[in-house]
């Protein structure tokens, strides 16, 4: 009794599901998920034909799109331009700080050479010399510890009236670092000439 009316119930769905399948849907019926956007259908495609076919030509678009952008970077240290600048160097306060820098004299940019000179004075095995040597190396700190002391204030005060709402971390510690390369050696390259007030 209970098995003829599972398989009188079972009959009926069976056509209609046997139905469904043959006949197509109806262009009016809907579809059950919604229509994605023009744009949503454009970026799906776009990857789709994009997207490489394995994991090594992956790579190796990854690879040269990093060298590209590597290459428009080192264009941009030579030249200043913002839009390629590494995130540290970005930003009118930094390109400030730049130019309030390079347009002046620092001692801290001959310390390498002077350095240089100093070691070997050192390593004459002349008494006198050896102890010029000494001076001269604690002459040199004092005056980069002085001149450096002056520069602070200085960049602060300058940027406190030119950047009043800007974020300012860490852009006098910025400026410092740079007075310790040597002009030419300095990245991004010097935009203002010395003397030229930024």
């Amino acid at each position: 009794m209970f098995r003829s009316r599972a398989k009188e119930e079972k009959a009926p769905t069976d056509k209609v599901t046997a139905d469904l399948s043959k006949h197509p849907r109806s262009p009016e019926a809907p579809k059950g998920r919604p229509t994605p956007k023009r744009s949503e259908a454009q970026s799906q495609r776009r990857r789709a034909s994009t997207a490489p076919a394995d994991r090594k030509e992956a790579m190796k678009r990854q690879r040269e799109a990093r060298r590209a952008d590597l290459a428009k970077q080192r264009e941009a240290l030579a030249s200043g331009d913002e839009r390629y600048l590494p995130v540290r160097d970005k930003g009118p306060v930094r390109r400030f700080v730049r130019d309030f820098v390079d347009s002046r004299f620092c001692i801290a940019e001959f310390f390498l050479p002077l350095a240089v000179v100093i070691l070997v004075l050192s390593m004459v095995r002349v008494g006198q010399l050896q102890n010029i040597s000494l001076l001269l190396w604690l002459g040199v700190i004092v005056m980069i510890i002085i001149d450096s002391i002056g520069l602070v204030f200085r960049l602060r005060k300058q940027l406190a009236e030119r950047f009043p709402d800007e974020p300012k971390r860490g852009a006098v510690a910025y400026g410092l670092m740079r007075t310790l390369q040597m002009r030419r050696l300095r990245l991004p390259k010097p935009q203002v000439k010395r003397g030229e007030r930024p």
